[in-house]
């Protein structure tokens, strides 16, 4: 069963950490998935970014395309990483993708703030929201709208939740889905 899903929320919300926890629960359990994390793909099609609407447009839209393209014609899971700002954005992936399913990652801006104050993702640009203060970087939630999912399949709410919590709800959506059968164990 080849399937997608969109982690969504603010940058700092954990949507990395979630995204590559579930794709190693799926892996160690015998599936192949790859997840598309937008900031590592973005290096490629804009190496200088400026982060415009025009540009994020584009960005999303060859999100969309590559996971498209996984999903139906290689039969590849796959785990789509990024903040899609925009409804639209995110829609365009459920118009395109036939097992298609939203992931909402909540967490307060205050919380996105501190913990990208601190983090240390390899993908992801240091520092956007100082940037975003100093009004030297457009982010979402901050000097861009960031526009949360109308009905999300899950939502997970890293505040409350641990990283693991979180991982198991979205397995047990594939589960409930049917996208995702645990292989049967030899005894």
């Amino acid at each position: 069963m080849s399937w997608a899903i969109w982690i969504t929320g603010l940058p700092g919300s954990g949507k990395t950490t979630i995204a590559h926890r579930v794709h190693d629960m799926l892996l160690n359990a015998g599936m192949k998935v790859k997840v598309l994390e937008l900031d590592e793909i973005r290096r490629f099609i804009t190496p200088e970014p400026s982060y415009s609407e025009e540009e994020r447009g584009i960005v999303y839209a060859a999100l969309v395309y590559m996971a498209k393209l996984m999903v139906t014609e290689c039969e590849m899971p796959v785990i789509m990483d990024a903040t899609a700002n925009r409804r639209r954005y995110r829609d365009r992936a459920r118009e395109s993708i036939p097992d298609f399913a939203e992931v909402y990652v909540k967490c307060s801006l205050e919380t996105c703030m501190e913990r990208e104050s601190t983090r240390s993702a390899v993908h992801a640009p240091p520092g956007i929201y100082r940037k975003a203060r100093e009004g030297g970087a457009p982010v979402p939630g901050v000097n861009v709208p960031y526009e949360e999912p109308l009905r999300p399949e899950v939502v997970v709410d890293t505040e409350r939740m641990s990283v693991e919590e979180c991982a198991e709800r979205i397995i047990g959506f594939l589960r409930d889905r049917g996208w995702w059968v645990e292989p049967a164990r030899s005894t």
